[in-house]
């Protein structure tokens, strides 16, 4: 019996890895790449988020734009805490930060993959490199796979996981197996300004701020980045994903309001400055900074406003107090078009769901054909939840495939 696994990411690796070996048994991994588990290495800034400490399975599928209702079933057999399980057994120990997401101890993707790589080892898996498929054909027995050099190769029960495709025609070789696919857009990506001089200020970091995108319910809060080109961090690579599908249709020109203090009031931020007024009003605006904000952007923003490095605290007029509250707390940005990155791009889109079987991934319509990961149409949020989907179908399918 021959198992082909289309795809050598986190979803078709950890499938290979919960496939033990048996005499009769062959499973291969058909890569289209050079390399194995790219997400993997590069994720989490080449840590590796390997899940969340959510454990509710009702919460964690709320993190979920699109697939949600999929994955709160999938999650029952395979949570949060079977995959700290999985992977502490072997030897990876882990560790949860603030924000819920889960790392490894060592802070290297290396141990998640040396661990992969150990228990695919132990179970007689072969990668073959550089196979880029085609097309499928369904015969009588089994399947036939073409690949783009020419070649093929016979398998009883084949695995999908060849990730998410950027341009629909890319899932071409699926559709002729008579499968849907919901149309491919991109996902946390971050947003461009361009010409804002904000821009000026990359490299800083907001540990806690809200983004809303206008004219939507999208409100996300958390750090943000600014970069060379506009805005990054967790805030607002969650707000691309949940807005994913209109933001393309807007062709991703769209404004925001950022609260730079997070989810700090009008009438909060007022009282602060009176107290500031009152017990500091000698000391210089520039020099006292009430609201821990990183020093470049604090500047910034005075400036922005008009206010003299030389103004005091008690001499803020309140015109300036007026315009300094607009600023922090509603700051209108105007984005046009992303910035997406090719080992962390995420798709929204991919196989349609209802023709999935969620206890087995296995095709409803083509037995023994099989899908995990981020080539259905399923996708997280940032802070583990895309991995979380890719070890959960993965397990999944290998356990079904096994029996098959």
């Amino acid at each position: 019996m021959k198992i082909a696994i289309i795809g050598a990411g986190a979803a078709g690796c950890f499938a290979a890895a919960n496939i033990p070996f048996k005499e009769g048994r062959e499973v291969v991994i058909y890569e289209k790449t050079g390399k194995a588990l790219q997400k993997v290495k590069v994720s989490g800034g080449g840590r590796c988020n390997v899940t969340n400490v959510l454990e509710d399975v009702l919460e964690l599928s709320t993190k979920y734009p699109r697939g949600g209702n999929f994955v709160k079933k999938t999650f029952h057999h395979f949570g949060t805490q079977q995959t700290k399980g999985w992977f502490e057994k072997r030897g990876v120990l882990l560790k949860a930060e603030d924000d819920g997401r889960v790392f490894p101890l060592s802070n290297q993707s290396q141990s998640v993959i040396d661990c992969l790589d150990r228990e695919m080892i132990k179970n007689r898996v072969k990668i073959h490199f550089h196979k880029s498929v085609e097309k499928i054909e369904r015969k009588e027995q089994g399947f036939v796979i073409y690949f783009s050099d020419q070649t093929n190769t016979k398998a009883d029960n084949i695995l999908v996981t060849s990730g998410g495709f950027q341009r629909e025609e890319q899932y071409q070789w699926l559709r002729d197996l008579g499968h849907q696919i919901e149309l491919p857009v991109p996902s946390l990506f971050t947003f461009n300004l361009k010409n804002n001089p904000i821009t000026s200020l990359m490299g800083v970091s907001v540990p806690n701020a809200s983004v809303k995108i206008q004219g939507t319910k999208i409100l996300e809060q958390g750090a943000v980045l600014i970069t060379h080109w506009g805005l990054s961090g967790p805030a607002v690579l969650r707000a691309s994903a949940w807005g994913a599908r209109s933001l393309k249709e807007i062709d991703f020109c769209f404004k925001i309001n950022i609260n730079w203090l997070g989810d700090l009031r009008e009438n909060e931020m007022k009282e602060s400055i009176a107290k500031q007024r009152q017990e500091q009003g000698k000391q210089p605006i520039f020099g006292r900074n009430p609201f821990q904000l990183p020093k470049r952007l604090w500047e910034f923003f005075l400036e922005k406003i008009g206010i003299s490095t030389t103004i005091n605290w008690g001499n803020l007029s309140a015109a300036h107090q007026n315009k300094l509250i607009e600023l922090l707390l509603r700051q209108e940005l105007e984005v046009n078009g992303k910035t997406t990155f090719k080992e962390e791009f995420v798709t929204c889109g991919g196989v349609k769901l209802s023709e999935i079987n969620h206890n087995t991934m296995e095709s409803k319509l083509v037995p023994g054909l099989y899908f995990a990961g981020e080539v259905l149409d399923v996708d997280g949020i940032t802070g583990g939840f895309n991995f979380q989907h890719a070890w959960a179908s993965g397990w999944l399918a290998a356990n079904a495939i096994q029996v098959n």
